[in-house]
């Protein structure tokens, strides 16, 4: 069973011990690093302490444990992020700064019925930090990106649900400016959180405590005569318009948004209210993107049709499992994308007139753009993953229009 090493060590430790809380996370903690954890979680429950990792993507559960006899693993976690351990009635966000190499995480926490809930985002060590040749990406969107990025005005949209890797590529194509222009132009950003350092990049993190919001920020920043600004996340109507007002200026702007299609993400930037013109005439480029597990050498082949689970394919392979995948049948992810181009063509008069994103992608298509649906069905078929794992990211959809069957 995948998991049962780092259970069988945290539930060896003694609850009555004084140190039973800082042994506890630091052992947790440590393993999620070597498990390639992106989140820790901590829940509180009646009488225990519910522990779990994200893994791949996929939530795993590690058990549920003491919460301890005389301290507190969500009190140990705000003071290594140095929070307020005395305020348990109001959600804290801080980060657990460590030197060297090692993983940088986040620490949030939320008042909930049984006590205080904890999250533990870790990010990536910076050894492991990537530019747009290591991400997996198709060439076409790869060259694309590579080339929007020597673009000294427009804005290039990062979409996808949350945990599909829209930052890693947003800072993959930071970092390629910063290398083909050998930092001759001036880069910032303003981000919420800033989740890793890029060297090179004039960095900035909101505080809404305080009116400094990615809006008023954008605003400010524009008299810092920056060339290209990374915007983290385009969430509200103001942050919408502030980032096209930069993009049209002379400024090329990089920036994610929570979409889940790179038609449905310019349908969704109209109904926040952001005028047709400034959509056609602003957008270099949207990518849409989802991260899938990639199957273990240990799957095999499948004829079986409940296994296909509606998708147009071929052959097909389903997961098995094993000790070197940890029983899961999946190791790794790839990513799976579609790339959007708003040009002055048949889909820039699509978009001018307000039509639904199911006419945008289908004139995107007959444009050339691959969908994500596409390349899904590509990656079943060449054994990279299966259908299960297609459905468990995408969904129950069409897969010819990305509407609900």
């Amino acid at each position: 069973m995948p998991n049962t090493e780092i259970q069988q060590t945290l539930a060896a430790l003694k609850p009555a011990a004084a140190d039973y809380a800082a042994e506890f996370v630091e052992r947790l903690l440590a393993a999620a690093r070597a498990a390639g954890a992106s989140d820790v979680h901590l829940q509180p429950a009646q009488d225990a302490l519910e522990v779990r990792w994200r893994v791949d993507g996929v939530l795993q559960s590690l058990g549920r444990f003491s919460a301890g006899e005389s301290s507190s693993m969500v009190a140990r976690l705000k003071v290594l992020a140095e929070l307020l351990t005395y305020r348990t009635d109001i959600p804290q966000e801080g980060r657990i700064r460590s030197g060297g190499d090692e993983v940088e995480m986040r620490v949030s926490t939320f008042p909930t019925l049984h006590g205080e809930r904890a999250v533990v985002r870790l990010f990536a060590a910076p050894q492991t930090l990537l530019y747009l040749e290591s991400l997996g990406l198709p060439e076409e969107i790869r060259d694309g990106l590579a080339r929007l990025m020597a673009e000294t005005s427009g804005a290039v949209i990062i979409a996808g649900p949350a945990g599909s890797g829209k930052t890693t590529t947003a800072y993959a194509c930071l970092r390629e400016v910063l290398r083909t222009s050998e930092r001759g132009r001036s880069v910032v950003s303003l981000e919420d959180p800033i989740e890793a350092a890029l060297p090179g990049v004039a960095q900035s993190q909101v505080n809404r405590s305080i009116d400094f919001t990615l809006a008023t920020g954008l605003r400010s920043l524009m008299r810092q005569d920056p060339e290209v600004i990374l915007v983290g996340e385009i969430r509200d109507r103001p942050t919408a318009e502030a980032v096209f007002q930069a993009a049209l200026t002379g400024h090329l702007v990089v920036t994610t948004f929570h979409a889940g299609s790179a038609a449905g993400a310019i349908s969704r930037l109209s109904d926040m209210g952001i005028e047709p013109y400034l959509l056609r005439s602003g957008i270099l480029a949207i990518v849409c993107q989802r991260l899938v597990r990639r199957l273990c050498s240990c799957s095999r082949p499948s004829t079986d049709d409940a296994d296909r689970l509606g998708l147009p394919v071929s052959t097909f392979r389903a997961a098995v499992g094993c000790e070197q995948c940890r029983g899961l049948g999946y190791r790794g992810r790839l990513v799976l994308a579609e790339m959007l181009t708003a040009q002055p063509t048949e889909l820039g008069r699509a978009i001018l007139s307000r039509d639904d994103s199911a006419r945008l992608e289908a004139l995107a298509v007959q444009a050339g753009m691959r969908t994500r649906w596409r390349r899904a069905c590509e990656a079943v078929e060449q054994g990279l993953t299966s259908p299960a794992e297609i459905r468990r990211v995408f969904g129950f959809l069409d897969v010819q229009t990305g509407e609900n069957e």
